[in-house]
């Protein structure tokens, strides 16, 4: 282990030397190894990419649990001294189960294990030994919340019921109205949503969402699985048409009474996001966001009555406000909370605010941060300060404003916070280092003990060098990220094809100091056999404040392309890169990204795989479409700037799109449009359709998506 580590040191050493001397550019020299990546291995396969492990604090943070070889340990987080808390062996014993290893498990709020077996719930008592509750879910029960006192909230079909312990289960609102649904997601897992149940902390409340989409239009999706094929209809809400109409109810449990909120800010065309209890149950704030998503107000609700009790705060942006988080309450407080927006001072800062409208800002950085918890004395956030590619946890003293670093090793950390806050789980790697997982105190972040170092999953394969660096954007406001991956056996006397890999997109972040700077092991594949690979991050990708993110506003793809393009003439400046034969992949909006540069730039690109692609934002949905594009009607040239049905006809070279077949994301209307642009103007086009596969191919059909892909590539760049 010391040998190891060692080596790890001094890779992380040497790369950070380089940094220091070029001050743009790390590299990795290639591997020793011989053996070569297959398709299933760069496209399914875990195992080249370095070991996880999973770790998890129980309720007051005395002890962090994991399970390893049938085993639940238990770590005191003050001495790092392990004990045996459980075996796979003795819970199933115990309840009745027959456990081949450790189940995943979750800590319940009194301190118990609840896991699920088959279609029963299980919770079970560490410390007595005891099941305490055997609760069975229904068929077809979906969207599972727990809340306080064995009880549970799910969704059967469009309704909403809970159960207690004993599965005894009570309605809180059916719908045999398909438009309609209660407790699912809404706005389509926009604005940070992933679910629609909302338990109050004192679980005497139950809020959820009210969706009807009766005025959104379908879309038909084909399923092939039937004899005579059938169709599947999904409601679509497109850009500047009607769009689903969205409630918050709040059930009270004892009564069994419900009201719904009285959020009418914006009339019928709004959203309800970021739906947040106040510690005491007796209020819940809602962030309403109105449909042209630059004006938003964060409300406060009585939750006995629904009503409207203040606007404790607005936001209003010219371009977009986008609200993506809860509000986190000071611990120990009902009327303090942590609030992030990038729309006050440039990033995504942190500020402290009351409920009767006080702000104040917390985190004082020109870098994006993300909360990380707090104990009402300290609030821990982790950074991008240091450098755009690298994450850090800090901490800020809500009184004096002072803030601590707490991690110093060069690198992407992931942290865990102890519900306390005395202690966190960091786990990081870089460029070269490819994980360490460690036990830190919260105090200075000193390390408690090691927990898990991995392995470096490349040694046996024929790694190539690699190559981490910036070029400048083209308003040369930023330096862009990148990594690049030479062939294997480079040669600088030869040259080579280079296929770019883009994706392009808001939230995205391809190039981070993680192992082999975030590599898709695909990428190496295709270095293998004899190309540079290449990937940057762009001007409307995240973690570079707002003005980088939102330079994309009304005219998607852009200032993307303007970005990709500078690194591409940075490659075409090398003696190695053949600039003749240059290629371009990417899926989704990197499929949009793809087609835009083969057809904006076809004297450089000379072959192009697009997966999935977005080719005409009026058909893409309202939410994240109307957001970064406006509304069709009030951007009439923004929509017709960035359509690729336009562009059809400067298509020169080889162009392969692949597509779902009953994509619900990037539905089938936007490829085959194209198709169908290209037959007019008797442009050759290649298509592969994937009968059964969604927005992203996934499974072994994976393997099958990835061969095509990489053979175009092979057959004509």
């Amino acid at each position: 282990m010391m040998k190891k580590t060692l080596l790890l040191l001094l890779a992380a050493v040497f790369c950070t030397t380089l940094r220091a001397q070029t001050g743009e550019v790390r590299t990795r020299p290639a591997g020793q190894g011989e053996r070569l990546l297959t398709m299933e291995e760069a496209t399914i396969s875990a195992a080249v990419y370095p070991q996880r492990r999973g770790y998890s604090w129980n309720t007051d943070g005395s002890a962090l649990t994991f399970a390893e070889d049938g085993i639940l340990w238990s770590l005191n987080p003050d001495t790092g001294e392990r004990d045996t808390l459980l075996t796979a062996e003795s819970l199933g014993k115990a309840t009745g189960t027959v456990l081949k290893d450790f189940p995943p498990y979750m800590w319940t709020e009194d301190g118990q294990i609840r896991f699920a077996s088959g279609h029963d719930i299980i919770v079970f008592n560490p410390d007595t030994h005891m099941m305490t509750a055997s609760t069975p879910m229904p068929e077809g029960a979906a969207n599972l919340t727990p809340g306080k006192m064995g009880r549970y909230a799910y969704t059967v079909g469009n309704s909403l019921y809970f159960c207690d312990m004993n599965g005894n289960a009570t309605p809180v609102a059916e719908s045999s109205d398909p438009a309609v649904s209660y407790g699912q997601f809404v706005s389509r897992n926009e604005f940070g949503i992933t679910g629609g149940i909302f338990w109050s902390v004192d679980g005497k409340k139950l809020a959820f969402y009210r969706k009807d989409e009766s005025a959104v239009t379908l879309f038909p999706l084909l399923d092939i699985n039937t004899r005579t094929g059938s169709l599947m209809e999904i409601r679509y809400p497109m850009a500047g048409m009607a769009s689903e109409n969205v409630r918050l109810g709040i059930m009270d449990i004892a009564s069994g009474e419900t009201v719904y909120v009285k959020a009418d800010d914006f009339g019928h065309d709004q959203y309800l996001t970021c739906v947040t209890w106040a510690p005491d149950g007796k209020s819940i704030f809602i962030q309403v966001l109105d449909r042209s998503q630059k004006h938003m107000r964060l409300n406060m609700y009585d939750a006995e009555s629904g009503e409207l009790v203040r606007t404790v705060l607005e936001e209003e942006n010219s371009r977009y406000v986008e609200p993506e988080d809860q509000i986190w309450f000071l611990k120990g407080s009902s009327e303090k909370f942590i609030y992030r927006t990038d729309n006050r001072d440039g990033y995504e800062n942190l500020y402290l605010c009351d409920i009767y409208g006080g702000v104040k800002r917390l985190t004082v950085t020109d870098a994006d941060v993300q909360y990380a918890g707090n104990d009402g004395k300290d609030v821990f956030y982790t950074s991008a300060e240091v450098s755009p590619v690298e994450n850090h946890l800090f901490k800020v003293n809500v009184r004096s404003g002072k803030t601590t670093r707490l991690t110093e090793e060069e690198g992407w950390h992931t942290v865990s916070m102890s519900p306390d806050c005395r202690h966190f789980v960091d786990s990081y790697s870089s460029f070269s280092v490819p994980r360490v997982i460690s036990l830190k105190s919260a105090r200075k972040g000193e390390t408690v003990c090691g927990l898990f170092e991995a392995e470096d999953p490349a040694e046996e394969y024929a790694w190539c060098e690699m190559e981490l660096g910036t070029v400048k954007s083209a308003d040369g406001k930023y330096d862009n990220w990148y990594r690049l991956i030479k062939p294997k056996d480079f040669d600088p006397s030869k040259k080579y094809p280079v296929i770019l890999y883009v994706y392009g997109g808001p939230h995205s972040q391809l190039v981070k100091d993680t192992w082999c700077g975030e590599l898709r092991a695909w990428e190496m594949y295709m270095a293998q056999r004899g190309y540079i690979v290449y990937v940057q991050d762009n001007r409307g990708t995240m973690n570079r404040g707002a003005e980088y993110e939102k330079a994309i506003w009304g005219q998607c793809g852009q200032a993307e392309m303007a970005d990709q393009m500078e690194g591409i003439k940075m490659l075409m400046s090398r003696p190695y890169v053949d600039g003749e034969r240059i290629g371009v992949h990417g899926w989704s909006y990197g499929g949009f990204m793809t087609i835009s540069l083969i057809t904006n730039y076809p004297d450089v690109f000379k072959v192009a795989v697009a997966g999935g692609p977005v080719i005409d934002w009026k058909w893409y949905e309202v939410m994240y479409g109307e957001r970064y594009m406006g509304n069709p009607t009030l951007n009439a040239d923004g929509y017709e700037k960035t359509s690729l049905i336009a562009r059809a006809g400067d298509l020169k070279g080889k162009l392969l799109i692949c597509q779902g077949a009953v994509d619900n994301v990037v539905v089938w209307e936007h490829s085959l449009s194209f198709i169908r642009e290209c037959i007019r103007q008797n442009v050759q086009v290649d298509y592969f359709p994937y009968p059964c596969a969604q927005h992203n191919v996934l499974g072994k059909d994976r393997i099958h998506l990835m061969n095509k892909v990489t053979a175009y590539f092979e057959d004509y760049l």
